[in-house]
């Protein structure tokens, strides 16, 4: 189990990488855009040097890492050899459901696929290939490298053996794995995005404004993210996403989602990764809200 590809060189797979290069696995890093991978290759090295900084690294070990970790644009020469694939693309069922399908082709039989999904039906994403025993969910936690948590999600094919050989080799990586079952938005989102929901619909009805909703969350709940600086992380598309999983997948109008979040998605306001959301981040660094009126 020391041959590693993961699929997608976004946030959440770069950082997959990472952990698993760092840990002594053979990791192929693929993704359809070559300047993505240029770009998760520098975002790697960039963590590995803060690891350094904080004596959690040394300058071999980063050396070593890097050269157990290898990109590229050609999806059958980065599977050919894997014993686990983890996918890491964009939350669009659609897509994932077409990479899964390649994987199945192109994957050894042995191979076990994972998705890094966060609210997506494992059970409808196995569906997808000839192997749903050897389909499971592997949701890391933002950001990986810090980040210990990671949620195990058996679909309803799920073999024994597959799951077990996961918690595994996510313990191998210094994670703790977590176990639950495939219902929609799993444990992790089924509580959090709710609950972020619930503060953009308190911003929405003008119970509060961002900063004090953000800094009762804080200094009461000791969490250390309010909840719509938060979703301005994960990103408000990303949020939307999942609760319109929730929503159709429980059909409880309690996981509908609040108006603002809607518009703000459609305003292309999605948060860090468009500099703007419920915060201002056109200088690179949260700064107060642009407008104090959120409609």
């Amino acid at each position: 189990m020391k041959n590693i590809t993961v699929i997608g060189a976004g946030t959440m797979g770069n950082g997959i990488a990472h952990v698993f290069a760092h840990n002594g696995y053979q990791v192929q890093l693929f993704d359809i855009n070559k300047s993505a991978l240029d770009n998760a290759l520098s975002t790697i090295s960039k963590n590995m040097d803060r690891q350094i900084e904080k004596e959690k690294l040394s300058q071999a070990e980063k050396d070593s890492a890097l050269g157990r970790l290898h990109a590229g644009t050609n999806l059958e020469h980065a599977v050919k050899e894997a014993n686990i694939i983890v996918e890491a693309a964009t939350e669009n069922k659609s897509l994932k459901f077409q990479i899964f399908k390649e994987l199945d082709d192109l994957a050894p039989k042995n191979c076990i696929l994972a998705t890094n999904t966060s609210s997506i039906s494992i059970t409808e994403i196995a569906a997808q290939t000839s192997r749903p025993e050897k389909v499971i969910g592997m949701h890391f936690m933002n950001p990986v490298p810090i980040m210990k948590l990671v949620e195990i999600i058996r679909g309803y094919s799920t073999s024994d053996e597959v799951c077990d050989q996961i918690i595994k080799v996510s313990t191998s990586l210094g994670k703790v794995p977590v176990a639950c079952n495939d219902y929609p938005g799993f444990v992790a989102n089924r509580i959090l995005i709710p609950m972020i929901n619930e503060a953009i619909i308190s911003l929405h009805e003008g119970v509060a404004g961002v900063e004090e909703i953000d800094a009762i969350m804080k200094l009461g709940m000791a969490h250390p993210m309010g909840p719509l600086q938060l979703a301005d992380f994960i990103g408000l598309d990303v949020c939307l996403s999942i609760l319109n999983v929730l929503y159709n997948g429980l059909g409880n109008p309690k996981y509908a989602p609040c108006p603002l979040l809607v518009n703000m998605v459609h305003a292309g306001k999605l948060g860090v990764k468009s500099k703007e959301g419920f915060y201002d981040y056109s200088n690179g660094v949260k700064e107060a809200p642009i407008s104090s009126q959120f409609k």
